[in-house]
């Protein structure tokens, strides 16, 4: 099992009020799993995602990625986590805008001290995977929004991860572009990496093999799990 999250509850104060973002949510993906996240805005799919990336924790419950009990890390503990098991891509890309796209894809390397030969090759593998490798001596703003979002998707790629989250990787693209970055997606998933797509958007949703229905903070559908064999 790849992610195993148990009764996560994530609350915020606000004033004197408190706002339920997470209820009580429970469920397991397995190791190549195609995951849609999927709800209205506000009903809490980017609290979760930001949980299941290890960039925020519950109030409670339990969370455990490829068997590691992510909450009882410490905090470089759950940033060698997050850079060796995780890719994100993400809805503005978060690209830096006057660096070529190589530097762009590198920058995951850095962290773990990649040997600068390999962060060569580990580059050109993932931006051709993309099919984008012809671009790599251009900086990421002379790039169109499909290009950018390869670029992201290459990144996410570059440390080999388990699992890819996408934080509405569609929402600023046009219908076609959209299509095309879902196909990617897909190949992407048949070589063995779990995708888990936050999205509202019933089209995108649809395109992967399973659904997580989120409305106020609470599990309400989850649809399309994949049955043991």
């Amino acid at each position: 099992m790849l992610i195993e999250a148990e009764g996560l509850t994530k609350t915020y104060k606000i004033g004197r009020d408190k706002f339920v973002a997470l209820d009580n949510a429970t469920f397991n993906i397995d190791e190549g799993e195609f995951v849609a996240i999927q709800g209205t805005s506000g009903a809490g799919k980017s609290t979760l995602l930001h949980i299941l990336g290890c960039l925020d924790t519950a109030d409670s419950g339990s969370y455990h990625l490829g068997g590691v009990d992510v909450f009882k890390l410490n905090d470089r503990e759950t940033a060698r986590l997050r850079n060796e098991k995780i890719g994100f891509v993400l809805q503005d890309f978060s690209l830096i805008n006057h660096k070529k796209v190589d530097f762009n894809v590198m920058l995951p390397l850095y962290f773990n001290k990649t040997p600068r030969r390999e962060m060569r090759e580990r580059v050109e593998n993932v931006l051709d995977a993309v099919g984008i490798g012809s671009q790599v001596g251009k900086r990421a703003n002379q790039l169109s929004g499909g290009q950018r979002q390869r670029v992201a998707i290459a990144r996410a790629l570059v440390n080999d991860p388990s699992v890819i989250f996408a934080d509405e990787p569609t929402g600023a693209l046009d219908s076609k572009t959209s299509k095309e970055v879902m196909k990617l997606f897909r190949r992407l998933n048949e070589k063995g990496i779990a995708i888990v797509i936050v999205t509202h958007d019933n089209a995108i949703a649809d395109c992967c093999d399973r659904k997580i229905v989120i409305e106020d903070g609470k599990i309400v559908l989850d649809s399309g799990r994949k049955t043991e064999k």
